[in-house]
């Protein structure tokens, strides 16, 4: 199995990847609380339009290995770097689904842009989650508390009901599977109990708006209108607004887990994005 190893972390982090094709390296970063696993729908449409993909488990998920502590972002935003620097890659194209749109971001705050070419933010968490006096669209604080305190008391339990909002599943059933929610649920149960729960404060109190400027490249925006998970007006709206150069696209009635749901018309906006 292949692994690179985060030897500047406070511990020792193995980060499980997995790497197709060849020519230009996009890297694809995957959401919480799942796996390279939910890029599965994107990969070999990548490859088979003649780019190296790359997608790696985010510690504590996946294989990669789960330390007690360090799931801050640019703890997280280091593995992606030492992932680059390893693996001698450049003219990369960065790919952050949901939570991992957070390290693209900070991937650029702490590391500049010398190595990448281009950014595509699919579902994501940028720049705010969290409703504040100046966030009024995002997700209220008590809300939050709610989903850590199930983390804690019933991980396993809650995470069967989320991700029946990710994909808004009653709207899709025509567009997935009963058995594509118990895998991603398995997916998310065998996580690491402590990543998921750090990981989960980070997407939901990490403030990204001042990092935005920090996003130097041209950068795709993919959000849905119908996102219960990320309200797009606190999310793909305002990263539109705060990253310089972007194509700002919009896929009416898309939930969060679009990249399922909606595979062959996110497919075609990256696709098209990747070959300009």
């Amino acid at each position: 199995m292949p692994f690179i190893t985060n030897k500047n972390a406070k511990e020792l982090v193995d980060i499980y990847f997995e790497d197709y094709g060849n020519g230009q390296p996009v890297i694809l970063i995957h959401g919480w609380p799942l796996s390279h696993k939910a890029w599965e729908g994107q990969v070999s449409a990548i490859v088979d339009a003649g780019f190296r993909c790359i997608s790696y488990d985010r510690r504590g998920f996946g294989s990669s290995s789960a330390p007690w502590e360090s799931y801050d972002y640019s703890a997280l935003a280091s593995d992606l770097h030492e992932l680059i620097t390893q693996l001698e890659l450049d003219d990369c194209i960065l790919c952050g689904f949901s939570m991992g749109g957070g390290e693209v971001v900070r991937y650029f705050t702490d590391y500049g842009a010398d190595k990448i070419a281009k950014a595509a933010l699919i579902s994501s968490i940028i720049p705010l989650v969290k409703q504040k006096p100046d966030n009024p669209d995002g997700v209220p604080e008590e809300a939050l508390k709610e989903i850590m305190q199930a983390l804690r008391s019933n991980r396993v339990g809650f995470l069967e009901g989320f991700h029946k909002n990710f994909y808004n599943y009653d709207d899709n059933k025509d567009r997935m599977s009963a058995q594509h929610l118990h895998y991603d649920w398995s997916i998310a149960a065998h996580a690491s109990p402590r990543a998921t729960i750090k990981c989960a404060e980070a997407w939901g109190e990490t403030d990204f708006r001042s990092e935005l400027k920090n996003v130097a490249v041209p950068t795709l925006i993919v959000h849905g209108d119908a996102d219960q998970i990320v309200p797009i007006d606190t999310a793909g709206k305002q990263a539109a607004e705060g990253i310089p150069n972007n194509q700002y696209e919009v896929i009416k009635g898309g939930p969060h887990g679009l990249n399922l749901t909606h595979r062959d018309q996110l497919n075609e906006i990256l696709l098209a994005f990747l070959k300009k």
